[in-house]
């Protein structure tokens, strides 16, 4: 009988194959097969004995098999999955596990318990965006959020107190600009814009209006398609230009909110309702989504996304989107309250200076 994995190590090996499918572009597919509600009842020892002996009979050598869940869920990581339809090896291998089922459970037991397909990656939603990374392939995401559970609170206080003050000592500001706004073209005074937060989870990203109405978004669409693929444009002097400028779109007021970063001040309210932080990476549209590597979902995924964070004081326009992932990605790893300290420290002078804005 081939091993089953404890949790640990499952998860840590769950996670060297999803790294390594975002190296390599190659799907694998994780099979879930829950206890359910028997892990109380006389049947357990029985249930967990079929649910193995299915579980081995129904992976390759290579397939990794352990505990996703203690105790409470098995998993089976199908490696290699090669070209076929995602939908159709779902199907192969739901048929085959059940099957083995029926023969190592009685049909009550059967009944109890739980089986679940998920593929990386597959971006399928049901929401808006269309969009979604799926939670149950990043557990060592989650595993790590609960071993800082108290620092994430002391964050989340920190975002509930900092997005009030801002809200309540910046009011003046939001008027004078939101007079602006109003009064130098037609439309709404704020800019409802479709985002995708921690895990693809859609929300709407609130900013001052900086655009004239009914524009054409194919414009930045384009643009960021050829930027994130690593074909940015290049300016009169043959530098390469990572943001959009003289942008025909924007208003005359939009430039200046733009370039001071006014135009985020709405953002205060996201922070206030939980879609945001205060820090983090900035939360992408959803066709900037869909152009980016695997790898480059990650910064959407570790953590939260926010108003401010290492790219926006390190950078701005003048890296590449691939080190703007970077960036995000290694302050989702080194992340700490005394890190988000140090940037919103910085980020005034960043405003200030506009550099790299635009």
């Amino acid at each position: 009988m081939q091993d089953i994995l404890p949790e640990d190590l499952f998860l840590g090996i769950l996670s060297l194959e999803r790294k390594r499918a975002e190296r390599s572009n190659r799907r694998f597919l994780l099979l879930l097969l829950g206890v359910g509600d028997n892990a109380e009842s006389d049947r357990y020892p029985e249930i967990v004995k079929g649910l193995i002996k299915a579980a081995n009979e129904a992976r390759r050598e290579t397939d990794p098999a352990g505990w996703y869940e203690q105790d409470s869920t098995l998993g089976i990581i199908f490696t290699e999955l090669g070209l076929q339809d995602d939908s159709e090896v779902t199907k192969k291998l739901l048929a085959k596990v059940n099957q083995l089922l029926a023969v190592h459970l009685s049909p009550d037991d059967l009944r109890r318990v739980r089986v679940a397909a998920h593929i990386f990656s597959d971006e399928s939603s049901d929401d808006d965006s269309g969009i979604s990374a799926n939670p149950t392939l990043y557990p060592d995401i989650q595993q790590l959020h609960e071993t800082k559970k108290v620092s994430f609170m002391v964050k989340r206080a920190i975002d509930i107190f900092g997005s009030l003050l801002a809200l309540i000592v910046l009011s003046p500001v939001f008027l004078a600009i939101a007079l602006l706004v109003k009064l130098t073209s037609k439309g709404p005074v704020l800019f409802r814009q479709g985002r995708l937060g921690q895990f693809g989870k859609a929300f709407d990203c609130l900013k001052f209006r900086s655009m004239y109405v009914n524009n054409d978004p194919k414009i930045h669409e384009a643009f960021m398609k050829e930027m994130i693929g690593g074909n940015a444009r290049t300016n009169g002097e043959g530098k390469p230009v990572y943001k959009m400028k003289d942008d025909p779109r924007i208003t005359s007021i939009g430039k200046f909110i733009r370039r001071t970063s006014l135009d985020e001040f709405p953002q205060f309210i996201n922070v206030l309702k939980g879609e945001m932080s205060l820090v983090g990476p900035r939360p992408p549209l959803a066709y900037e989504y869909r152009e980016y590597d695997v790898w480059h979902r990650r910064r959407v995924l570790e953590i939260k996304p926010g108003i401010t964070g290492l790219w926006q004081v390190h950078g701005r326009s003048r890296v590449s989107f691939d080190e703007m992932v970077r960036l995000d990605l290694r302050y989702a790893r080194r992340w700490s309250l005394g890190l988000d300290l140090q940037i919103l420290l910085k980020t005034p002078a960043a405003v200030v200076s506009g550099d790299g804005a635009y």
